[in-house]
């Protein structure tokens, strides 16, 4: 494991590239509502990006299996979880969820976040499971703080959003984030106190927790990137990222221009 500490001026950076990304999922949430497809977020995304002379990350990222991803953001609607691929063909109806994740590469910097909004008026079991993960992101950012372990932040978000019913994702974690947008360390949405490695100041990692409805059990698509339940139940998607400080971490991207379209729903 090859862990980076990023100055202060790269921590900067960081910050516009992440800001960014706040921008870009409010311009696509200005966008989501009944009748729209999925493919059409992702030209409105692509072309707010380059706009502001960044670089969408997630196109063309390969897989494991060395599949490149067709589009600038993933969309990821009801039952997937992530990595979800734009189309013509996914239809956004009333009722729905979807998750958008979104990355940014501006000044050799990477930004990531995710938001799951609500198409029109989403059932209250839904909108409760929207909530919930939500906040398990900002609980276990509570514990992404020198001294601590990448446990910590996991169990933390465990027990929150177990205690409340839902499932925990393991196959699918958070990550370290800098030059690259997936650097060591994981970040799991599941463990123990007092293990994993220990954080420190100047780490720079994105969490995001991935929660479902139902069972956590999930499977891939024929596509080779869509992560859905296996119950056909819905999930959930929040991400922030987060640089690791002395007493409190401190958030690089933002939900702050999303609230303002969306409102505080949940």
């Amino acid at each position: 494991m090859k862990i980076f500490l990023k100055t202060d001026d790269e921590i900067e950076l960081m910050r516009r590239a992440n800001r960014l990304v706040g921008l870009t999922l409010a311009e696509v949430a200005k966008n989501i509502k009944p009748g729209v497809t999925t493919l059409q977020l992702d030209k409105v995304a692509e072309e707010f990006i380059r706009d502001h002379g960044a670089i969408p990350t997630f196109k063309n990222f390969p897989n494991p299996l060395g599949d490149p991803f067709p589009a600038s953001i993933c969309t990821s609607v009801n039952e997937c979880v992530v990595h979800g691929i734009p189309s013509n063909n996914v239809v956004l109806k009333e009722g729905d969820i979807i998750s958008v994740d979104c990355g940014t590469l501006l000044d050799g910097f990477c930004g990531d976040s995710a938001y799951t909004f609500c198409v029109g008026d989403v059932s209250p079991e839904v909108r409760e499971l929207l909530k919930v993960t939500k906040e398990s992101l900002y609980l276990g950012i509570e514990q992404a703080v020198h001294g601590k372990h990448i446990g910590d932040i996991g169990y933390t978000v465990q027990q929150y959003c177990e205690n409340h019913g839902y499932g925990i994702v393991r196959e699918l974690t958070g990550h370290g984030i800098g030059r690259e947008m997936h650097e060591d360390p994981q970040i799991p949405n599941y463990g123990r106190r007092g293990n994993g490695a220990m954080l420190k100041s100047s780490m720079c990692v994105a969490i995001e927790p991935m929660v479902t409805m139902g069972d956590r059990q999930v499977w891939m698509l024929p596509d080779k990137w869509s992560i859905v339940t296996r119950d056909g139940k819905p999930a959930a998607h929040f991400e922030h990222t987060v640089a690791v400080c002395k007493g409190k971490a401190e958030i690089l991207s933002s939900f702050e221009e999303i609230e303002q379209i969306e409102g505080k729903r949940y």
